[in-house]
C-alpha cells in the first residue's frame, strides 16, 4: 500500500489532487468495471476500504451474473477488497477536469488475489517460466476501426466520409485522421504506454498500433487493455466511435490482436535464436509445435464471442488453421526472425475483442508446453510437401466444448476457472443465439 501512496503523491505533485479516481477492474471479457472515488478520499483505497462483489470478475458480456459459475447470489455474493495495481495510476486527459485512473484487483481477507482474476492467471503462467530461469518477452499489435457515430446501438457501422475502399499503409489516410491519431499517440505517451508504429490498415477507417517488446508481460497486457479504453474515449470526443470488435464489417478485414513472443534466459540470451539465418532452432520449433498443438483447445480464448467466428470464415483476411511459416503472413504462426536477439514467433489468431491477459497466458502456456513435451510439428507452409491443416472451427459452441474438455486448459487455468469460463461462454451463447435476427424476419417471415 505504501508504494501506491508514493505513486499518488507523485501524481498530485505533477497534476494536482484529482477530482476523482476511476478504479478499473478487468472482468473475464476485458470489460472494465469498478467505481469512482473522490480524489481526496484516496485513503479508503490505500487502507482497503473499497469493496466490490467477487462476482464482478465473471459476468457475461451483457453484464449479468451467471448462476452456473457458482459465484454471485448463489453463495451470498461476497465482497473482495480492492487494491491498486502498482504503476497504473495515470491521468485521463480526454475526461473533463482532473481525472485519474488506476487498475485494481480484488483480494480476500488474507490479501490473496482472487483466483478468478485474469491478470493473476497470466502472472501464474509467467511464474512457470521464472522458476526455470526463463523470461518471456512479448509485444502486441492491435487493430481497430473508426466509424461514424450511430443513432442506435443496433445500427450497422459505416466508415467516416472520404476514405478509400482499401487504405493499407496509405499516408494520406493518416493525414486525414491526423487530429485523432495525434491525440491518441500523445495521450498514450502521457499514460506511459509504449506505443511504436501506427499505420492505416486495409479496411476503410481501420488502423493498427504496435507496441514495443517488453519482458514485463503483465505491463504489456495492461497496456493493451488501457489503450483500448483510451482510443474509445478519444474518438468519442471527436464525434465518432471506435471499435475493437472482431468483425464489424462482413466484407472488410476483421480486427486482430497479434502477439510476438520470445523467451530469454537469466543472462539475457534469446533461447529461440538459431546460429544461422536458414535453420529454425530446436527450441523455437518446440515452441511453435506447442502453440499449434494447443491452439484448438484455446480457440475459445482467442475467439471469445459470437462475432469472433466471422474472422474464421473463408477469404476473411485472417489465418484460420493451425499452421506456420517463415515470415508468412497467411500463417497462424509466423516467424519474422529466427536468429539473433529478435528471434520470435508471431501468433496471429486472436481477434482484438479478446481479454489480453487470457490470450497471453494461453500463448505463453502453449510455448511452455511445447518446450516440455514432444509435440508434432507440421511442415511450414513454404515447404512443397506441406499439406493443408484442418481448419479451426468456425462454430462458437464447438470451440467452447473443446475448451471445456481440454486437459491443457485445466492445467493452465485450473479446473475451477475452466468451469467458470465455460459457464460464462455457454450463458452468452444461450443469450445471443436465442435472438431472432432481422435477416430471419426479412427472408423467412413472409415467404414460409
Amino acid at each position: 500500500m505504501s508504494d501506491f501512496q508514493a505513486e499518488y503523491d507523485a501524481y498530485c505533485n505533477e497534476y494536482g489532487t484529482p477530482d476523482r479516481i476511476e478504479m478499473m477492474l478487468c472482468d473475464l471479457n476485458a470489460v472494465l468495471r469498478g467505481k469512482w472515488l473522490p480524489g481526496d478520499e484516496v485513503d479508503k483505497l490505500i487502507n482497503g476500504g473499497v469493496r466490490l462483489p467477487m462476482s464482478t470478475y465473471a459476468p457475461n458480456i451483457l453484464g449479468s451474473e451467471v448462476e452456473a459459475t457458482g459465484l454471485g447470489i448463489t453463495i451470498g455474493d461476497p465482497d473482495g477488497f480492492i487494491v491498486p495495481v502498482d504503476g497504473t495510476l495515470k491521468p485521463v486527459p480526454w475526461a473533463n477536469g482532473n481525472v485519474a485512473q488506476v487498475l485494481v484487483e480484488m483480494v480476500d481477507e488474507d490479501c490473496n488475489i482472487s483466483s478468478i482474476s485474469t491478470r493473476n492467471h497470466l502472472r501464474n503462467v509467467i511464474d512457470r517460466f521464472e522458476k526455470e530461469g526463463l523470461h518471456p518477452v512479448v509485444a502486441t499489435e492491435l487493430e481497430f476501426y473508426i466509424v461514424k457515430r450511430r443513432d442506435d446501438s443496433s445500427d450497422a457501422p459505416s466508415p467516416p466520409d472520404g476514405l478509400p475502399d482499401a487504405q493499407n499503409y496509405d499516408l494520406e489516410v493518416l493525414n486525414q485522421s491526423e487530429a485523432i491519431l495525434t491525440e491518441i499517440l500523445e495521450t498514450s505517451k502521457a499514460q506511459g504506454l509504449a506505443t511504436d508504429a501506427l499505420i492505416a490498415e486495409y479496411g476503410p477507417g481501420q488502423f493498427e498500433i504496435n507496441f514495443h517488446h517488453t519482458d514485463d508481460v503483465l505491463a504489456a497486457a495492461d497496456t493493451a487493455l488501457m489503450f483500448k479504453r483510451l482510443v474509445i474515449g478519444i474518438v468519442d470526443g471527436h464525434g465518432l466511435e471506435a471499435t475493437f470488435m472482431a468483425k464489424p464489417y462482413a466484407e472488410e478485414p476483421g480486427n486482430g490482436m497479434h502477439v510476438h513472443a520470445s523467451v530469454v534466459d537469466d543472462d539475457g540470451n534469446n533461447i529461440f535464436a538459431s546460429e544461422n539465418d536458414e535453420d529454425v532452432s530446436p527450441r523455437l520449433k518446440a515452441a511453435v509445435a506447442g502453440v499449434l498443438g494447443t491452439m484448438r483447445d484455446m480457440q475459445a480464448i482467442f475467439a471469445p464471442h459470437m462475432n469472433s467466428y466471422r474472422r474464421f470464415q473463408p477469404n476473411s483476411f485472417a489465418p484460420s488453421a493451425p499452421d506456420w511459416g517463415l515470415d508468412h503472413r497467411g500463417a497462424a504462426i509466423r516467424l519474422p526472425e529466427i536468429s539473433g536477439p529478435g528471434a520470435r514467433l508471431e501468433h496471429r489468431i486472436s481477434g482484438a475483442d479478446v481479454n489480453p491477459y487470457l490470450v497471453l497466458a494461453a500463448i505463453l502456456g502453449g510455448i511452455h508446453y511445447g518446450l516440455h513435451h514432444e509435440c508434432d510439428l507440421p511442415l511450414p507452409l513454404e515447404d512443397d510437401k506441406s499439406s493443408d491443416a484442418e481448419p479451426l472451427t468456425h462454430d462458437w459452441t464447438t470451440a467452447v466444448a473443446l475448451f471445456e474438455e481440454s486437459d491443457f486448459a485445466k492445467d493452465l487455468f485450473g479446473e475451477d476457472y475452466q468451469k467458470i469460463y465455460t459457464a460464462v461462454r455457454r450463458d452468452e451463447i444461450k443469450e445471443l443465439t436465442s435472438i431472432i435476427t432481422a435477416v430471419e424476419y426479412r427472408y423467412y417471415l413472409s415467404r414460409l
